[in-house]
């Protein structure tokens, strides 16, 4: 038995995991700052672990460069302090979500291309929601979900067994959220075709699971297949989303036009929510993750990029 499958097999008491308890006791705690106070706290923790977290800073301004090739390098380092403060602020709203009631929220959050998932809707058939990693992360999910009428979502269960339950516990709370993993592949199938409507962000770097490349920003980017399989044997309607915080503080989710034979072609399928990511990034460039590699496996041939 590996490490990991160890630590995933003990009681959620074991001593070993009581750091972990405190952890979330702590952010449990900081969920109950008012929201104003979690956006200028998250201001300050972005930019001190935006000097802190130099090796992620460095991965940030590369990426940044690679992609926005027209920013100077001081152009580069400032989006890339924006965007850790970006992030370290929807960290903290991620706990708003996972403990407080985020009603206001979703009656003031503004929606754009509603009419497309609408005519989603009205099509009798699942629906997949291709989006990518924005910095408002879990914040983003009961805005999204109020928008549909039998939610779900596709994630990665966090290693550690106590945050994974406080992640979970908190993204299920309330309007009937249903989770699947990458083994519940089946499960989720069924969800679609029987009318459900999934939030599925496959815009990372799976490494070895990645099985073509497609231009993210004209760079070569490792892209799965996954959406288009799932699109192809469920018969799902397919729409790209995005979920925005605006200059202003205000949330902005966007819906894509249905993306009509989307499971014929893997590379035009992959092109297609990478070219809606990158309008999104576009919009509010420090709202990406661009701390995370996304170009760590490269085609054969080409250069390492970190």
């Amino acid at each position: 038995m590996s490490k990991k499958t160890r630590k995933k097999a003990r009681p959620l008491f074991h001593p070993a995991l009581w750091p972990s308890w405190l952890v979330m006791f702590l952010l449990y705690a900081l969920s109950w700052l008012p929201m104003t106070v979690k956006q200028r706290l998250g201001k300050s923790l972005g930019i001190f672990l935006s000097k802190a977290m130099k090796t992620r800073f460095k991965v940030a301004t590369t990426n940044i460069g690679a992609c926005l090739p027209e920013l100077d390098e001081k152009q580069r380092e400032q989006l890339a302090r924006q965007c850790f403060v970006a992030c370290a602020r929807g960290f903290l709203e991620s706990t708003h979500a996972w403990w407080r009631d985020t009603t206001k929220y979703q009656k003031q959050v503004k929606v754009n291309g509603r009419h497309h998932l609408d005519e989603a809707k009205a099509r009798g058939k699942g629906i997949l929601l291709l989006g990518g990693h924005y910095s408002i992360f879990d914040f983003a999910l009961p805005l999204i979900a109020c928008q549909l009428d039998k939610p779900g979502y596709m994630y990665r269960p966090n290693d550690n067994p106590v945050i994974d339950r406080m992640i979970e516990q908190g993204r299920q709370r309330d309007m009937n959220i249903a989770p699947f993993t990458k083994r519940q592949l089946g499960g989720m199938m069924s969800f679609l075709r029987s009318g459900g409507q999934v939030w599925y962000a496959c815009d990372q770097d799976f490494g070895r699971k990645a099985n073509i490349f497609t231009p993210f920003f004209g760079v070569e980017a490792a892209c799965i297949t996954t959406p288009s399989y799932i699109a192809q044997t469920s018969g799902c309607s397919v729409i790209c989303v995005s979920h925005l915080r605006t200059p202003a503080g205000e949330y902005e989710i966007t819906f894509s036009p249905i993306q009509e034979n989307f499971g014929e072609d893997d590379r035009e399928d992959a092109a297609i929510w990478n070219g809606f990511i990158e309008q999104a990034i576009r919009r509010h460039p420090d709202q990406y993750l661009w701390l995370h590699k996304r170009f760590k496996t490269r085609p054969e041939g080409v250069p390492r990029l970190y």
